[in-house]
């Protein structure tokens, strides 16, 4: 066996934004959630909250662990562990 063939490769996490219409996520490792005015995503640094308007996912690769997003976005937010009663991301949906 050689080294590192079963062994799972940590994606380093980075995001870019530009404006406040473009915004590239690295080291997405699931959607969890997504719609017009939020996006939940687990990342390898946490899970990531995204809230803005007419938010769209332009490219979306698992594979690559990088996710394009575009629209209004307002906030940016990581959630590590959920809240008693539910954690900002149930808050937010519902």
């Amino acid at each position: 066996m050689m080294y590192g063939e079963n062994s799972p490769q940590a994606v380093q996490h980075a995001l870019r934004l530009e404006g406040r219409e473009q915004l590239t996520v690295s080291g997405v490792e699931d959607v969890g959630r997504f719609d017009e005015t939020g996006i939940v995503m687990t990342t390898s640094a946490g899970t990531l909250i995204v809230t803005g308007s007419n938010l769209h996912i332009g490219q979306l690769s698992l594979e690559g662990g990088e996710l394009h997003v575009d629209g209004r976005i307002d906030s940016l937010a990581y959630e590590d562990e959920p809240a008693r009663g539910g954690g900002f991301f149930s808050r937010l949906f519902g």
